[in-house]
Parts: C-alpha cells; structure tokens; sequence
C-alpha cells in the first residue's frame, strides 16, 4: 500500500501516541525529570516503550550502559517477575541512584546485577555475570565501542535472541546529514557497527529511525 508521500510524522501524530499509550509509571516519570537538568543521556520514551516490547518474554537481558537506569526500568517492568538484567557502567554514583529508583518502582535486587567497570574490560575478562545464555543484549555507551561489546557478548545470545542498539543516527551525523565533528570516533564506530550488522548474514537486522536511531538485529537461530 502506497501512503502520501508528501506526509511525515509531526508533533500531532506524536501527541496522539503519547495520548494513546499506556500512562508512564511515576518512577519513570520521576527519572526523565532528574536527567533532562543533569543532562544525563536516557533514552527516549519511544526507545524506551520499543524496549519493553521487546523485554517481554526475554527472561535473561544483558545491558551496556546504565547510566540512570531508565532503560533498565523500562526492560525491567516489562519482563515477568523472574527476569533478570545484567546491565554494566563504570559510574557508581548513578547506578547507586538507579538502585534507589528500581527499589522504589518494585523491583526486587536480585533482579537487577549491577556491573560497576568500563564494559570491555568487563566483557574482556569473562566476568562471571556475564556468561550468559541472554535473550537480549541492549547497547547504549560508548559509540565507538558498540562493534566490542557485541562481538564480546555475541557467545552468549541464544539463537533468535535479539540485539538493540540506540543512537545509531547520532543526530544526523552518521547518515551525513550534518557534519561530523573533528576527531571524534563516535560517528565512525557507529557506522562500522551498524554497517556490519547489517551485513552480518547470522542477523536478521534492520535500522528503525525511532529518535536518535534505534538498530534491531536478532541471531538467525
């Protein structure tokens, strides 16, 4: 089916899927209020409502970056009472915040294992919690480090478990819509790893331009 093409999504559309959607859970609310003046990076409520959709079934979740632990709520909520996240960030002070905020929403601390290390080394040197088996591995640190985190938790992902990874756009930079910034690695990393997932034949993967770009890639099983 062919749509207008002269039509793209505007601020009403975006209204109306805000006005649609399930109300945010006040732990989630209470977060982006306390990132956005701090300018701590969180996902997007659309990343975050993709996410959970996503989360849902996954039982065994592996996340790179932390930071708040928005995103982690948004999984967490959504898996059932026996899931599991192990999500990794070097920054103790936030994470120690997240912990408060997880608590609060109901999520027991046996849910959630915290990783406070720079994720390579991490995933370097086999860190216990991070053997795995995972259902899906959720990508939002460093840029230029997307392509090492994957292939270092790829062992672990279960046939047909999934691969998200936010930013892959970076505001128009890896597509050139705008200009990239002098000597940064962030923009080349990005389209080396989203590049390479998309040709990566183990994958069926796919770029969504959700925000900032979201890539869904799953193992062929």
């Amino acid at each position: 089916m062919k749509f207008d093409e002269s039509w793209s999504v505007g601020q009403v559309d975006l209204d109306w899927i805000e006005a649609t959607s399930a109300p945010v859970h006040p732990i989630l609310a209470e977060i982006e209020a306390m990132a956005e003046p701090r300018r701590i990076p969180i996902v997007s409520r659309a990343v975050g409502r993709a996410l959970a959709a996503m989360a849902a079934g996954r039982p065994r979740i592996v996340e790179v970056g932390t930071a708040y632990g928005y995103s982690t709520l948004w999984m967490a909520l959504a898996q059932h009472t026996d899931g599991r996240i192990v999500t990794i960030d070097p920054d103790r002070e936030r994470t120690d915040l997240a912990r408060a905020w997880w608590r609060r929403a109901g999520i027991p601390d046996e849910r959630i294992t915290v990783i406070n290390e720079p994720a390579l080394s991490a995933i370097a040197r086999g860190h216990p919690a991070l053997v795995g088996p995972f259902d899906l591995v959720f990508l939002d640190a460093l840029k230029d480090e997307y392509l090492g985190y994957l292939e270092g938790l790829l062992p672990a992902l279960v046939p047909g478990g999934v691969v998200l990874a936010d930013n892959v756009l970076w505001s128009g930079r890896v597509s050139g819509a705008r200009p990239m910034v002098a000597g940064r690695d962030d923009v080349l990393g990005l389209r080396d790893f989203s590049q390479a997932m998309l040709n990566d034949g183990r994958f069926a993967a796919t770029l969504l331009p959700v925000d900032d770009g979201l890539l869904v890639a799953t193992l062929r099983p």
